[in-house]
C-alpha cells in the first residue's frame, strides 16, 4: 500500500473510530484522526504509540460547518489529497417520541444524519479528485427500526438513503460509496447513552415495555463483536478492488438484516421487535 494515500475519519476518540485510525495507520494510510475536542485524544495517541503507527489528531466537530470546512482546508493544504473520508462519528440515543422533546430529536438527527451530510459534502470535490472512497458507518438500526430508537434509526435509515441515492451519482465521476453496518459493538457508544434509573421512572405507561427492550439489548451485547473486528471490515472496503455498496460486519449483523431485505409487508420485523419488549 502507498503510504501517499490519505484516510481521513472522523469520531476516533473511541471504538470503531479509534481502532480505524489505528489499522489504516498500519496498512499504510497518512491517517488523519479528528475528534470534536482534541483533549481527549489520549486513549487514541496511546493505541497509536502502541501500534508503533503515527496519526494526524485534528479537531473536527461533525455539527460545525466551519470546524469541517477547516479541517478538510487542512488537510488538502498539508497533503494535497484526500483519498478515503469514514464517516464514523455518532451518538446513540434512546427515547420515544411522546415523552422526548423535538430538541431531543433534531440533535440526534443533526449527529448523525446532517454531521454525515456535512463532511460528505465537504470531501467530495477531493475524492472526485483522488478517484477516492467515501465509507460510511451506519448501523443495522439503519436498516430496522428498533424499539426506543426512533429517532437514531430515523439519522441513519436517512444517511443509509442519502448513500444508497449518491453511490450511483458518485460512482460516474470515480467515487466508490459504501455503507458499513455494525450489529451489537463492545464499545463505549451504549454507555454513553445515559439510560439510568431516572430514566425509567420518567417513562410512565412505557416503562415496562423500555426495562423489557433493554434487557433484551445487554444480552445481546455480550457476544459483540469488536471495534477492532468492525476496522477490519472497514479497511476492507478502504482496500478492495470493488467493495460492495452495503457491507454488515458479522455474521449475526447479516441475518438480522436478512430479516428487512426479505419482509415485503413488514410483519416479520415487527414479531422480531415486538418480541423484545414482552
Amino acid at each position: 500500500m502507498s503510504n501517499d494515500r490519505v484516510a481521513l475519519i472522523t469520531g476516533t476518540s473511541t471504538g470503531i473510530g479509534l481502532a480505524t485510525a489505528v489499522q489504516a495507520a498500519r496498512r499504510g494510510f497518512r491517517t488523519v484522526a479528528t475528534l470534536r475536542d482534541t483533549g481527549r485524544a489520549d486513549r487514541l495517541r496511546a493505541a497509536a504509540a502502541d501500534a508503533g503507527v503515527e496519526l494526524d489528531v485534528r479537531p473536527l466537530d461533525v455539527t460545525d460547518a466551519h470546524s469541517v470546512g477547516t479541517a478538510f482546508e487542512g488537510v488538502l493544504a498539508d497533503y494535497g489529497r484526500l483519498d478515503v473520508l469514514v464517516n464514523n462519528a455518532g451518538a446513540g440515543h434512546i427515547g420515544t417520541i411522546e415523552q422526548e422533546p423535538l430538541s431531543a430529536v433534531r440533535e440526534t438527527m443533526e449527529v448523525n444524519f446532517f454531521g454525515v451530510a456535512t463532511t460528505t459534502k465537504a470531501a467530495m470535490p477531493a475524492l472526485r479528485a483522488s478517484g477516492g472512497r467515501l465509507i460510511t458507518v451506519t448501523s443495522v438500526g439503519g436498516v430496522v427500526g428498533q424499539p426506543f430508537n426512533e429517532a437514531y434509526c430515523a439519522a441513519k435509515f436517512a444517511v443509509e438513503g442519502m448513500m444508497e441515492a449518491l453511490a450511483p451519482v458518485a460512482a460516474a465521476q470515480g467515487v466508490t460509496v459504501c455503507v458499513i453496518e455494525p450489529g451489537a459493538v463492545a464499545t463505549e457508544f451504549v454507555k454513553n447513552v445515559g439510560l439510568d434509573e431516572r430514566v425509567f421512572a420518567e417513562a410512565g405507561p412505557y416503562a415496562g415495555s423500555l426495562r423489557a427492550y433493554v434487557t433484551s439489548v445487554t444480552g445481546s451485547f455480550q457476544s459483540a463483536q469488536t471495534a477492532d473486528k468492525v476496522a477490519e471490515v472497514i479497511l476492507g472496503a478502504m482496500t478492495a478492488d470493488a467493495p460492495a455498496f452495503r457491507i454488515q460486519t458479522s455474521k449475526q449483523a447479516e441475518q438480522f438484516a436478512a430479516v428487512k431485505f426479505a419482509d415485503l409487508d413488514g410483519s416479520a420485523v415487527q414479531r422480531l421487535t415486538g418480541g423484545w419488549l414482552a
